[in-house]
């Protein structure tokens, strides 16, 4: 099978909206080194690349798209039929769709197909160690039936079974699941790993508004499409575990939050909020926008904001407001700001005071 090159979407990737981000989704599924990474975010070595569509799928918020390959083309075509089956193209097996490696096929999909009982069969894991996509398609390809296994106990609980995909002719899918990401790892051991690597950081405790840069909000079919498939009908919770392969999370912030907005200003989906009015400022979630890009817990420089372990995935929840403040009164402008202790000017005038101070002595 022969598709276009990835396309690149700057502005949606964590990369770009954060310089500082150490997102590398899309590199870390490439197996032909094709993705360089910079502050700018990526850039596809069309020398190297193959063609796989493993960034493509790995990328949470779709800053990598492909014009040829397109997962929700391959739903609309399989929920027409009573069953549907996937090949890999590099096994040359005959099926409903074929698409570059079974890897690229997304957790939501194959999840989405079970809960509607489509039978879907993937053809061609075999050919796994003998394809230059190999070691990386199989992994991912692991990554994804298992957080869509996370997602059928899920359902479980509501007394709906759903089909499991049928995998012909593997041998791979018997190898652990292992997640080295640096955020997983952080959030298992805990924000004290941050004092071993203090001194390190702590030229950017603050920062600079040239590190965030501003873009549209983006939404993700993949996201929109696990609406769908979380949603209950007896309205009880769907209680489900954080999962790399799921554009899902859920927040939660400790004491210590400085208002700085960091976190605000570099989601590139809108999930994070700033809500006024004329007494209080509150920072708001909305976990039916996340798409588990992680750069917030990035950005927040007091290391107070973090993902919980387990949450509920059911579509159309409440706001949650994660902190709030009551808005102070300068006394030197006369305007309304917001500060975590408190304040008898605004940052506005304390900056003027101490560029004077600079200036004049």
């Amino acid at each position: 099978m022969t598709i276009a090159y990835p396309e690149f979407h700057a502005s949606c990737c964590t990369r770009y909206r954060y310089r500082y981000s150490e997102c590398r989704r899309c590199a870390d599924a490439c197996p032909h080194e094709a993705i360089v990474l910079d502050d700018h975010g990526a850039e596809i070595d069309r020398s190297r690349c193959q063609n796989c569509a493993l960034c493509v799928s790995a990328c949470h918020t779709g800053a990598l798209a492909s014009a040829t390959f397109k997962p929700i083309d391959l739903l609309r075509q399989a929920i027409k039929q009573p069953a549907y089956s996937i090949a890999c193209a590099p096994s040359g097996l005959a099926a409903d769709a074929t698409v570059p490696c079974l890897g690229a096929i997304d957790a939501v999909m194959i999840a989405y197909l079970g809960k509607r009982r489509i039978p879907l069969s993937l053809l061609g894991s075999a050919h796994c160690s003998d394809c230059p996509h190999g070691a990386r398609g199989a992994a991912q390809l692991v990554l994804n039936l298992d957080a869509a296994s996370a997602l059928k106990r899920a359902a479980q609980e509501e007394g709906r079974d759903w089909l499991d995909p049928g995998l012909v002719d593997t041998s791979v899918v018997s190898k652990p699941v292992r997640a080295e990401r640096r955020q997983l790892f952080r959030r298992f051991i805990g924000r004290g790993v941050d004092a071993v690597t203090a001194s390190q950081t702590a030229a950017r405790a603050v920062i600079p508004d040239r590190a965030i840069r501003a873009g549209p909000y983006v939404g993700t079919e993949q996201r929109e499409l696990l609406q769908i498939v979380c949603e209950r009908k007896d309205g009880q919770p769907a209680r489900i575990g954080w999962h790399e392969a799921l554009p899902l999370m859920q927040l939660t912030l400790q004491a210590g939050c400085t208002a700085c907005e960091a976190c605000f200003r570099a989601c590139p989906t809108g999930a994070i909020q700033i809500a006024e009015d004329s007494a209080d400022w509150a920072l708001t979630f909305q976990t039916d926008r996340c798409v588990a890009c992680e750069v917030c817990l990035e950005v927040c420089q007091p290391r107070v904001l973090d993902a919980a372990a387990g949450f509920d995935a059911r579509p159309e929840q409440p706001v949650q407001v994660l902190h709030r403040l009551h808005k102070q009164r300068c006394a030197r402008c006369d305007r309304f700001f917001v500060s975590a202790r408190p304040a008898e000017t605004c940052p506005v005038c304390r900056d003027d005071e101490e560029a004077f101070a600079a200036i004049f002595g």
